[in-house]
């Protein structure tokens, strides 16, 4: 595969929007989407994981090719995120114990995101080098939380709004979610 770094990187980040594309991610994006600061923290522990797991599964599968033992990637895959996941919680919960608070049971929940799987499966399934495979981790993180700070931003701004009664809470926050899914499905065809 062929694909120029910047163009692997906004595809991931952008055009093809874990979270608001492929719908990938959902329940740490509806979750810890209440307030800025926590989301944004919470994507940088997810590009952090994306990041680990992607470089990790690059070399996995360099391996598990070696030995024509492709069946065991999904398992590899799946216990290298809960590694790198344990070692994001520790760091959080050692030098931040506030944000360890405040992220609940959405930061050990990483583990079954499956957007971070995804990348991991994705990357393998389009035979990227080490490098796009970075890139293309790097991107989806970024995605990812992009995508949290924008559905975090409105959800402040609606705390302030005088909101009809009928549509607070989950309701609007579904609705929202489905109309940044609409603006993010507008880049479809940019990047393929």
């Amino acid at each position: 595969m062929d694909q120029n770094v910047w163009e692997i990187f906004f595809n991931a980040a952008i055009v093809n929007n874990f979270v608001l594309s492929m719908f990938l991610g959902i329940c740490p994006f509806l979750g810890v989407s209440g307030k800025i600061d926590t989301a944004f923290r919470m994507g940088l522990a997810v590009i952090f994981v994306m990041l680990v797991s992607s470089m990790c599964a690059y070399g996995i599968n360099v391996l598990l090719l070696r030995f024509h033992a492709e069946y065991l990637r999904l398992i590899c895959y799946i216990a290298v995120i809960a590694s790198a996941v344990q070692l994001v919680e520790m760091f959080i919960k050692k030098f931040s114990p506030a944000l360890f608070r405040a992220l609940g049971i959405f930061l050990p929940l990483i583990t079954t995101n499956c957007a971070i799987l995804a990348v991991a499966l994705f990357q393998t399934m389009r035979e990227y080098s080490f490098v796009q495979a970075v890139v293309f981790s790097f991107g989806g993180g970024v995605g990812f939380t992009l995508a949290l700070i924008i559905m975090s931003g409105l959800r402040e701004q609606l705390n302030l709004a005088d909101v009809p009664s009928v549509v607070k809470g989950a309701a609007l926050t579904l609705m929202l979610a489905g109309i940044l899914s609409l603006a993010f499905m507008g880049f479809a065809g940019i990047g393929g």
